[in-house]
């Protein structure tokens, strides 16, 4: 019922910046891996959402595309990851989990998590959720053939609306605060013949103590 309440005070508002601190990508015989940074800035509508214990999911995605001047552009590979934001209130703390599985756009309650991890305020929170490091998003082989500049990652990271509860969706698409995302391209660079890369992945991309496997997760 304080969802429906909610709803009907809310107005119009500004669209809120989400700007890219950082994007670069590392190929390796192994793979292609993105590393990516954006400053996620929150309007006072989401944030009181969160503070009431609705969740947002986060996806991102990345896709390796190789343009084809004699039709429509290849996807040679695509990658995609779920993050679930949530307030604890007992805590007073802000948890993040994992997801490798794509949402279907009707729920996110179905999603496995593979791993969670807890931060002590929004900022923070926020700062794990738009990053991403040395996160494989192809196989070396899929693109080994032809010159870097034939190949171009594009990639996507977004608030996605269709997981909310359903009292929040009734319209929740023309409320510019709501609408976070961003996208950005990079060309495939040349391969790094340096040491192979070690890749730990947790939910903020970069290792942490506070990281916490799912028991429940199948192994990977």
């Amino acid at each position: 019922m304080s969802w429906l309440l909610l709803l009907t005070l809310w107005l119009p508002a500004q669209a809120q910046p989400l700007s890219v601190i950082q994007e670069e990508l590392l190929r390796t015989p192994e793979a292609v891996h993105l590393t990516a940074r954006l400053h996620i800035v929150p309007g006072p509508l989401v944030e009181d959402a969160l503070l009431r214990g609705v969740p947002l999911y986060f996806a991102w995605r990345a896709e390796v595309i190789r343009p084809r001047w004699y039709w429509t552009d290849k996807r040679v590979a695509s990658a995609h990851r779920t993050l679930r934001l949530a307030y604890q209130p007992l805590t007073r703390r802000w948890r993040v989990s994992l997801s490798n599985e794509a949402t279907d756009g009707t729920s996110g309650a179905g999603l496995q998590y593979a791993l969670h991890q807890n931060f002590d305020n929004l900022t923070e929170a926020l700062a794990g959720v738009g990053r991403v490091y040395r996160w494989k998003i192809a196989d070396g082989a899929g693109v080994a053939d032809g010159d870097p500049d034939d190949y171009r990652v594009e990639w996507s990271m977004r608030l996605d609306l269709s997981l909310l509860p359903r009292p929040f969706q009734i319209g929740v698409g023309n409320q510019p605060e709501w609408n976070i995302q961003r996208e950005g391209q990079i060309v495939l660079p040349a391969i790094h013949a340096g040491e192979r890369v070690r890749v730990e992945e947790t939910v903020i991309g970069e290792p942490s103590p506070q990281s916490e496997p799912d028991a429940h997760a199948p192994a990977r």
